[in-house]
């Protein structure tokens, strides 16, 4: 087997790896490519275990690009999300639990903005891939007892998942056709009944379209977004459900143009948190999975 017939087999491992410490899809990509020009030039000998091997070259690139990601991030025209990923074709790999479906979530990846670098690397090593702390710490090059404490760390800042679980994903496509009706509709009352109280709306053109500069806070603001001025968002466009990151949203369509992808967080059966990701140039890995 060829080096590069050997790296295609760990290629969907290690774009999960990145993407999940980037929260970028394209930036994974790029990442995933600059390891798979290393592992070529590496002396295959010296490679004993190449997922080990690949997974700390992964994850170590990932280290040095999230520096300067955080600077761009900071400069950024409104608010910052995820790039959204569509997860039922296996990209982020087997989502087969609630524990790994929450890992994936557009939640838990604006959550995880909050870490360090070091935190986010031992966070996302332990929790979506199972390592153990003393593996990490090799990884990383770090004393095992510091990335112990960098992983207290930074459950602290994530919060517990327990509290984030989703419903049934029939449940939640049930709630998510609800809700597009209602808003498509202008029924006001329905949508109170929809959305939680304390609900937020995040809305991410990055400058490029036009989206909310900041985020939209409770249940009578959004409500007058979705019938009023902002309710633009909608109109002309078409609605398809999608698994996005590891639960179901909605892809908007513009005719044959991806116009945005909607994520939403469910919460006591009652829509929490809408992240609608509109950015054009956030929105191409999606393009190129719905193309193939």
């Amino acid at each position: 087997m060829t080096s590069a017939e050997e790296f295609e087999q760990h290629r969907p491992r290690l774009f999960g790896l990145a993407y999940r410490m980037l929260g970028s899809a394209h930036e994974a990509e790029d990442t995933v490519q600059d390891a798979y020009l290393r592992y070529l030039g590496a002396d295959r000998p010296a490679v004993e275990h190449p997922a080990a091997w690949l997974a700390e070259v992964v994850t170590n690139l990932c280290l040095n690009r999230l520096t300067s990601a955080r600077a761009r991030r900071e400069r950024y025209v409104g608010p910052w999300l995820p790039e959204p990923v569509l997860t039922s074709d296996g990209t982020l790999g087997p989502l087969e639990s609630a524990e790994q479906r929450d890992a994936v979530s557009m939640a838990v990846l604006v959550l995880l903005e909050r870490l360090t670098p070091a935190e986010r690397a031992v966070y996302v090593l332990r929790e979506a891939f199972a390592y153990p702390h003393g593996e990490i710490a090799g990884v990383l090059g770090l004393a095992e007892a510091n990335c112990r404490q960098l992983y207290r760390r930074a459950v602290r800042r994530v919060g517990d998942p327990g509290a984030r679980f989703q419903p049934a994903p029939e449940r939640q496509e049930e709630l998510l056709a609800s809700f597009l009706a209602a808003a498509r509709g202008g029924d006001l009352a329905g949508l109170e009944k929809l959305l939680a109280a304390d609900v937020t709306w995040w809305g991410d053109g990055g400058g490029r379209v036009s989206a909310a500069r900041r985020p939209i806070e409770g249940r009578e603001k959004v409500v007058r977004l979705l019938t009023g001025g902002g309710g633009r968002f909608a109109a002309g466009l078409d609605f398809t459900v999608a698994e996005v990151n590891g639960a179901p949203g909605l892809a908007a369509w513009a005719g044959d143009t991806l116009a945005g992808v909607v994520s939403f967080t469910l919460r006591d059966g009652l829509v929490a948190q809408v992240r609608a990701v509109v950015n054009p140039d956030k929105l191409d890995f999606v393009r190129r999975q719905l193309a193939r």
